[in-house]
């Protein structure tokens, strides 16, 4: 079908340096730029994810399109450098497209015209200021205005991606603001609080550590018709995702996932950093203050795992507000809590109160790419499908 966009042709965007470190900005000899590049593999799954989002490459569904979605999303976050870049490249795309930034920047988006245009921004801003609120009603609107289901998985995941742009410029952003604070004094190893763990599976407010099912609201890839670049997405990702209806809704985008994938294990798995318990608990903050209850049950079913304990994740489930066992644990999840929901007001204090506790530069990062990660998971899993709790089917 052809794609309703007023643009008469698609073009290359212009090549462009790291946009994270232009948004920062970071330079060369900063030290949170030396930190954040340690994690090269992240830097460069980052760099890929954003040009693989807005390349022409992606059918269905035009360059201008996915850049006013961006655009519009940054706007939302209060992420003015991230905007300009997305306005910028939008207005590389003609007169039609620079009116569009125009309108957003007037906040008068929900009235642009084509109506399919107004439909892509209205699950735009849902998937950013509450994307608890995403249903099957959404992706049927998407449907309706004449997107085919790898056109909606590559719309949905530029809107996480860009969730998860807007966190990591933000968490780096408050690393440079506090290179000019006193340095700390060395913190002695912190002992970890005792193991308790409570009786499981976890039932609290809606939430759990029993991980359920996860139904797609769209048709998912047959592996048996699957395509090489479909399969090797899936198996950067994890050896079971060729049997996850997740992944292989999202392998209708397989250059996209695969970009995903490698970010993924970089963040969650990089040797050295935050102990991979505190990774979990990042994601899991995330996670449960989004409303994700898929994602939360994956993270505090990790988190247990690695820490032999389950207090802290009860805590979360019953209060994330002073959630956590020690002074560090506090600190982390109280550093994850202000990321995930007040990025633009993250700063220099956010991260001095982690180095009070312990965390060294590296250790931030982590934390920054833990919790922005799973911005980025938590709209894909609630907008593009449901958790499937005992006792319901899906869709009730």
């Amino acid at each position: 079908m052809q794609n309703p966009s007023p643009m008469t042709a698609e073009h290359p965007l212009p090549a462009a340096a790291d946009v994270v470190d232009a948004c920062v900005p970071l330079l060369p000899g900063q030290p949170t730029h030396a930190v954040r590049h340690g994690r090269a593999k992240v830097v460069a799954a980052t760099q890929a994810s954003h040009d693989g989002l807005v390349s022409p490459a992606v059918d269905g569904i035009s360059v201008a399109e996915r850049l006013a979605a961006a655009m519009l999303a940054c706007t939302l976050s209060e992420a003015p450098a991230l905007a300009m870049h997305y306005r910028r490249l939008l207005q590389t795309h003609g007169a039609t497209a620079a009116a569009w930034a125009a309108a957003i920047d007037a906040g008068q988006w929900p009235a642009l015209q084509p109506a399919r245009l107004a439909t892509l921004l209205g699950y735009t801003a849902k998937l950013i200021q509450r994307p608890i609120d995403g249903d099957r009603a959404a992706v049927q609107a998407l449907v309706h205005a004449g997107l085919s289901t790898p056109a909606i998985v590559a719309l949905a995941q530029l809107i996480a991606f860009v969730s998860y742009q807007v966190r990591l410029v933000a968490g780096l952003q408050a690393m440079a603001a506090a290179e000019a604070l006193p340095a700390q004094p060395p913190q002695p190893p912190a002992v970890p609080p005792a193991p308790v763990l409570l009786p499981s599976p976890l039932h609290i407010n809606g939430f759990t550590d029993d991980i359920p099912p996860w139904a797609p609201w769209l048709d998912t890839v047959d592996v048996a018709q699957a395509t090489p670049e479909q399969l090797a997405a899936l198996d950067e990702m994890s050896p079971t995702a060729r049997q996850s209806p997740y992944f292989l809704l999202l392998a209708h985008q397989p250059a996209i996932l695969l970009h995903r994938s490698v970010a993924f294990n970089a963040i969650m798995f990089a040797p050295g950093g935050l102990s991979r318990a505190e990774r979990e608990l990042g994601a899991a903050v995330e996670s449960r203050l989004n409303g994700c209850v898929y994602c939360t049950a994956v993270h505090a079913h990790r988190f247990t795992q690695l820490a032999r304990r389950n207090d802290v994740i009860a805590q979360l489930f019953e209060q994330p507000a002073g959630a956590g066992c020690d002074a560090r644990e506090r600190a982390v999840v109280r550093f994850s809590a202000r990321l995930g929901l007040l990025p633009h007001e993250l700063a220099a204090a956010d991260v001095a109160a982690l180095s009070a506790v312990g965390l060294a530069a590296v250790d931030v990062l982590d934390l920054v790419h833990a919790v922005a990660l799973f911005a980025w998971a938590n709209r894909l899993m609630l907008n593009l499908g449901e958790a499937v709790l005992p006792g319901a089917a899906p869709g009730a």
